[in-house]
């Protein structure tokens, strides 16, 4: 299968199904963003999440909390205060973290070169943990990620281990972090609206370039022809004959000019 045609049918496939995410859409300050990629056809968004503050109270494993066997106290994508945090808190009983989440973003494209767009444009708007990966049947995913997260253990055994002092200060932290993030993501969609306008702009002028060189349109003939066999080639004789040697010349005489 054709690979345009083949990313066609991944995206179709993708975009038609359910959002299984806990909150059941898009969130709001990565609405624009999601819209924009999904809206061209090199690009489609797999998952999102805007950034997000958390509390979560459950067994800890290593150094990380495994999300699927803790219990969610707390979820907010907006800045967040001391009292909806110690009000969570009541619910605790065994390993309480605060979590702060940035913006994270995957990505299917086309190309790797699509790819790449859009690897440059993460790192220009901050996402500097971002990253590309292809997969063995060829798909090029990227993934937009940044490193201002923020985890910090409260409770232990349902026992809160800090002043409510400190939580406040944490949630000034967590804070300041939601709305760096938030710049980040305006960035982002910014950067990303002119580097597809300098893309779409750089293919239309190098199409309007191949059409009206002679030169390159006779190189594009040619090698037309040893691609596609000895009758192309026939074929590419006889049009060089009605008057392509002309047009040849012409150019390279403006070309020394």
């Amino acid at each position: 299968m054709d690979r345009s045609a083949e990313f066609g049918r991944w995206k179709a496939q993708s975009l038609s199904k359910a959002d299984l995410s806990r909150k059941g859409s898009v969130d709001e300050d990565a609405v624009e963003v999601v819209e924009l990629l999904n809206s061209r056809e090199e690009f489609f968004t797999t998952s999102s999440c805007a950034g997000r503050i958390l509390l979560l109270d459950g067994s800890t494993e290593g150094s990380g909390v495994q999300k699927q066997h803790c219990c969610w106290l707390l979820v907010t994508h907006k800045p967040c205060a001391r009292d909806d945090v110690m009000a969570a808190l009541k619910g605790a009983t065994s390993e309480a973290v605060l979590k702060f989440e940035p913006f994270i973003l995957h990505v299917q494209c086309r190309t790797l070169q699509d790819a790449q767009t859009l690897h440059s444009v993460a790192i220009d708007s901050g996402f500097r943990n971002s990253g590309i990966t292809v997969g063995k049947r060829g798909k090029t995913m990227l993934a937009v990620r940044s490193t201002h997260g923020l985890e910090v253990p409260l409770t232990h055994k349902g026992k809160l281990m800090v002043t409510e002092e400190y939580i406040e200060f944490l949630l000034t932290i967590a804070n300041q972090k939601m709305e760096e993030n938030k710049r980040r993501i305006g960035r982002f969609y910014n950067y990303l609206q002119h580097a597809l306008k300098r893309e779409t702009i750089s293919n239309s002028h190098s199409k309007i370039k191949e059409r009206n060189n002679p030169l390159c349109t006779h190189k594009n003939r040619r090698s037309q022809g040893k691609a596609q066999g000895p009758s192309t080639t026939e074929d590419n004789g006889r049009e060089l004959e009605d008057g392509d040697g002309l047009e040849i010349s012409a150019a390279l005489f403006l070309g020394d000019d």
